[in-house]
C-alpha cells in the first residue's frame, strides 16, 4: 500500500511540474472556451442580441419622443437616442456578421468598420455631457454662461 501511495505522489508531482502556471486538477476551462468555435459563436450571438435589444429600445424612445413633441425638431435628446440606435445597431450587425467582417479586404475597411461604433459611442456620451452642462448653465443663468464662454475662448483658443 505504501508503494502505491509513493507512485501516486510521484505522478502528481511530475504532472504539476509539467504544467507550470496551472494548478493541478483545476483544468484549463478558458482555453477550452477560447478554442471552441461553438462557444465563440454562441457568445457573439448573445452579444448581438443584447446590442440589438438596446438599439431597438433607443429607436422606440426616439419614435415616442418624436410623436409626443414633433414641433421641436432635432433636440439633444432625439440626437442622443438616434446615435444610441445607430451605435448599438452597427455593433449588433458586426457581431452577427463577424466572420464576414474578418474577411473584408483591404484590411483598413475592416478596421474602420470595427472602430466606428466606438467613436460614435464616444460622441454619443459627449453629447450627453453637453446636454447636462447646458441644463446646469441654464439654471445658473445666461449672464454667467456668457462670462464662462468668454473665459473659455480666451483661455483655450489663444494659440
Amino acid at each position: 500500500m505504501r508503494g502505491l501511495l509513493e507512485v501516486e505522489a510521484a505522478t502528481a508531482s511530475s504532472a504539476a511540474a509539467a504544467l507550470p502556471g496551472r494548478m493541478y486538477g483545476s483544468g484549463d476551462w478558458w482555453s477550452d472556451l477560447n478554442e471552441s468555435p461553438l462557444w465563440q459563436d454562441r457568445i457573439f450571438q448573445a452579444l448581438a442580441v443584447l446590442y440589438g435589444v438596446v438599439s431597438a429600445v433607443a429607436l422606440v424612445q426616439l419614435i415616442r419622443i418624436e410623436c409626443r413633441v414633433p414641433e421641436y425638431g432635432w433636440t439633444t435628446q432625439k440626437v442622443f437616442h438616434f446615435l444610441n440606435f445607430l451605435v448599438n445597431g452597427v455593433r449588433s450587425m458586426v457581431f452577427v456578421l463577424r466572420r464576414n467582417v474578418q474577411l473584408i479586404q483591404p484590411e483598413i475597411l475592416q478596421h474602420v468598420l470595427l472602430d466606428m461604433p466606438g467613436l460614435a459611442f464616444f460622441t454619443t456620451y459627449a453629447l450627453l455631457v453637453l446636454f447636462w452642462a447646458e441644463i446646469y448653465y441654464q439654471v445658473l443663468g445666461w449672464l454667467m454662461l456668457s462670462g464662462f464662454l468668454r473665459n473659455f475662448v480666451s483661455t483655450f483658443c489663444t494659440c
